[in-house]
């Protein structure tokens, strides 16, 4: 019998059952056309919810009227969760999925502590497959080898595993990840794949696959390697991420604007962050510079036209705006010498990436915010463990300026993609304790216009590395935690210049 289990920690357990859309005095029974799926609870309490789904399948019904050899009979599909468990889900946790929930509405889109316990799936990749497909969501991991109770043809070929996630996430992001990655781990679509699955695909996917690292592999594993039908998803999801990031960062502009007439923000923060790159490091100048989360390029536009900066790179999750990079920045009619001075990189700031190491300096303009809260220790480490920049240089909203800006309710956000933004003291606070774990100095200034009880519109942190001893014990210390990282190997996709 397949069974997941999902978990709720902490104070609102107690809501667990009107997100997840089940009581927990009753169990949950339907009928499936190839078993059926019971869900009940094995543990309720004000500190701890548990819901656990079993999934009765018939083995041998699957196979029942048509030609089938032995192995089709004698299978793992009783116990492995596989992409039946998504039909199951859609069954019994469909109203979740939708991301609605009548009685809690306001915990919909609230990140809380869950836990998903998958007892047994495979992974046609081992325990690397895994890591490379949950770890950019944010995901602890604790995966288990299983052994089989029964002797099954494939299972060498086919390694079984136990998987326990646990993340700071909302129910149906949760719902949303296992729904698409399970049956990317299985690899063996249970049922013939047609170009509905391309709708439910950008359905449950849409709002997190278009940034995830290995988009392609789930998209092709996803959908049977139907190469038409992969086409069509990358296609959609693309289309329907572009379109939403510019119509957001138009109006993030036009707020701006209204808000400081006459004044050009944009190109105040990128002479702000030049500033900050051309006074001298303890070693000499800067030399070699990152711009990671670069977009369509324009602060590399920036760059280039300093002769200072000898080797520059940018980087974005987005292959399709790294494309629009390339085209701002006229890179394939750029001079000899100018092109060999840029790399356009496609890149995750939540993965390691040696591409991006020995940098002397690197900058985040307006990205962190678009980071979910709970990936932002994976962020830190990345940035001040791994890349380890000399310099790095961060520039965010200030959320205490938003009050200036007309019409903007209060609690809203600049950028509909932003997904939290920092007073000065939350932001201050983040970074001295990066600072103080990873062994750099940081200063802080504002950028724009600056009203006495807020603040100025942008804030800026320059970080840079107090000496080569705290550089040495960070990087002892990471070593140890080496096997919770994916290698830049199974990450980096692609290199579009």
């Amino acid at each position: 019998m397949m069974c997941l289990t999902l978990t709720c920690i902490g104070e609102h357990a107690p809501d667990f059952g009107f997100l997840i859309f089940k009581h927990p005095g009753s169990i949950f029974v339907r009928e499936l056309s190839f078993g059926r799926v019971i869900v009940f609870y094995p543990e309720n309490t004000p500190a701890r919810a548990a819901v656990a789904m079993l999934i009765e399948v018939d083995a041998i019904g699957l196979v029942r009227g048509r030609s089938a050899t032995l192995e089709e009979y004698v299978n793992d599909r009783p116990y492995a969760l596989s992409s039946l468990t998504s039909v199951a889900m859609n069954t019994a946790f469909g109203t979740s999925l939708a991301g609605r929930s009548k009685e809690r509405p306001q915990l919909v889109n609230k990140p809380l502590p869950l836990e998903a316990y998958l007892s047994a799936v495979h992974s046609r990749g081992g325990p690397e497959l895994i890591r490379k497909i949950f770890a950019p969501l944010g995901y602890e991991m604790e995966i288990t080898p299983v052994a089989p109770a029964i002797a099954i043809p494939f299972a060498a070929r086919s390694p079984i595993y136990s998987v326990r996630l646990r993340g700071e996430v909302t129910v149906h992001d949760l719902l949303s990840h296992l729904y698409v990655l399970i049956p990317v781990l299985d690899d063996a679509k249970h049922y013939f794949v047609a170009a509905d699955e391309v709708k439910k695909l950008v359905e449950h996917g849409g709002t997190w696959l278009e940034n995830h690292p290995a988009k392609n592999l789930i998209t092709r594993r996803y959908l049977a390697y139907q190469h038409a039908l992969v086409r069509e998803a990358l296609s959609q999801l693309k289309v329907e991420t572009e379109v939403d990031e510019r119509a957001a960062q138009a109006e993030e502009e036009r707020l701006e604007e209204e808000a400081t007439p006459g004044m050009n923000l944009h190109a105040q923060r990128h002479q702000a962050v030049l500033a900050a790159l051309r006074a001298p490091l303890r070693t000499g100048m800067v030399q070699r510079v990152a711009d990671l989360g670069c977009g369509e390029g324009k602060f590399l536009q920036a760059l280039l036209a300093e002769k200072q900066f000898r080797e520059i790179a940018g980087m974005d999750v987005s292959a399709v705006t790294l494309k629009y990079a390339a085209r701002r920045l006229h890179y394939d009619r750029l001079p000899d010498k100018q092109r060999e001075r840029l790399k356009l990189l496609h890149g995750s700031l939540l993965y390691r990436d040696k591409r991006l190491e020995g940098f002397d300096a690197a900058t985040l303009i307006e990205v962190i915010e678009h980071i979910p809260p709970e990936r932002l220790d994976l962020l830190r480490r990345v940035l001040f463990a791994s890349l380890r920049p000399t310099r790095l240089i961060i520039t965010t909203p200030n959320r205490e300026f938003n009050v200036h800006f007309a019409g903007m309710k209060e609690g809203q956000l600049r950028h509909r993609d932003h997904r939290f933004e920092w007073t000065r003291a939350e932001f201050e606070n983040w970074c001295r304790d990066a600072a103080t774990q990873f062994g750099y100095e940081v200063k802080f200034t504002g950028i724009g216009p600056e009203m006495p009880n807020t603040g100025a519109l942008t804030q800026m942190a320059v970080f840079e590395i107090k000496s080569e001893v705290g550089e040495s014990e960070v990087r002892g210390r990471e070593a140890r935690n080496q096997e919770d990282w994916d290698s830049v190997s199974d990450f980096a996709a692609l290199d579009i210049s």
